[in-house]
């Protein structure tokens, strides 16, 4: 993996059916694209991806990905615990070496383009590679969820950037440019889903908590607590022990401890400094597998 380097971050609506999640994986596996990260989460009901290469190999790797979650995964007929609004929901793409974020950008919307005219399905452009300043924000452009854009989409509002003006079974794919975020979920005792989204709302960006922080709160049924599920979209700016910190203190408020937490697929090194995994009772987490850096160092190998 020597040169430039691209990362794709593919999400999909399904994290339960095992052959399902096998043949959308199977189908990232194109030349010149490394599948570094692949791991179904039940409780969301959502696969999360990663996949590193030349950006010509990741756009393909995304596009064969989304052309199989289109054809294996309803929406009419999907629930999960995560957002969503596609069977393909989102494709961010990253710049990871010798790459711009500009570069990512003019990549994301010629494979927005073509993901519509190929697969059939509305695209939004969201964050650096949003057209429009209110589509930015993911949550805002993934608003109502699946039944909700549908039916906004239905009377003529909230229309895609490319493709039809149409939710069918499939729903739309959120197609953007980011820098590398850490998705960092942390899970509380007690099954009170009204606190666990009171404090999410408390700690995100949007209502006045901590900068570059998406949060959502709600009930697991298949682990009997509560989690508040969080995007930190620039660790330079919010990493995870403030993030921790900032959720310990608004759960002591409301008599609730916090039981452990997560990382979903990647982190860069500097997300993590020293005694950061032990501070905020990191659970799971293979640095071998997902610390970014290291994954690069591999492939070049």
């Amino acid at each position: 993996m020597s040169g430039q380097v691209v990362g794709v971050v593919p999400n999909f609506s399904e994290g339960r059916r095992r052959d399902v999640i096998d043949a959308i994986v199977g189908a990232l596996r194109v030349p010149g694209a490394r599948v570094v990260f692949a791991e179904g989460d039940p409780d969301h009901n959502r696969l999360d991806t990663t996949v590193l290469g030349t950006a010509a190999a990741c756009a393909e790797s995304a596009m064969a990905g989304a052309s199989e979650a289109v054809h294996l995964i309803d929406m009419t007929a999907h629930t999960g615990g995560h957002p969503r609004m596609g069977a393909a929901d989102v494709i961010p793409f990253m710049p990871v070496r010798g790459v711009t974020i500009d570069e990512c950008i003019e990549l994301a919307r010629s494979f927005g383009k073509a993901l519509a005219e190929e697969l059939g399905v509305p695209v939004y452009l969201y964050g650096e590679a949003a057209l429009s300043p209110d589509r930015r924000s993911l949550a805002d452009v993934r608003k109502g969820e699946y039944e909700g854009l549908r039916d906004a989409v239905a009377r003529g509002e909230r229309l895609p950037d490319f493709g039809p003006r149409e939710l069918g079974r499939a729903g739309a794919t959120a197609v953007g440019a980011r820098k590398p975020l850490v998705a960092f979920n942390l899970y509380l005792d007690g099954t009170d889903e009204a606190e666990a989204k009171r404090i999410a709302k408390a700690v995100r960006e949007s209502s006045g908590g901590l900068p570059a922080v998406r949060a959502i709160g709600f009930f697991v049924p298949e682990r009997g607590c509560v989690t508040v599920s969080m995007n930190l979209v620039d660790t330079d700016v919010t990493g995870v022990v403030d993030a921790f910190d900032a959720v310990v203190a608004e759960a002591a408020a409301s008599d609730m401890q916090v039981l452990g937490s997560e990382i979903v697929g990647l982190a860069p090194s500097s997300a993590l400094p020293a005694g950061a995994a032990e501070h905020v009772r990191l659970e799971g987490f293979d640095p071998a597998r997902q610390i970014l850096e290291r994954l690069i160092e591999e492939g070049a190998a």
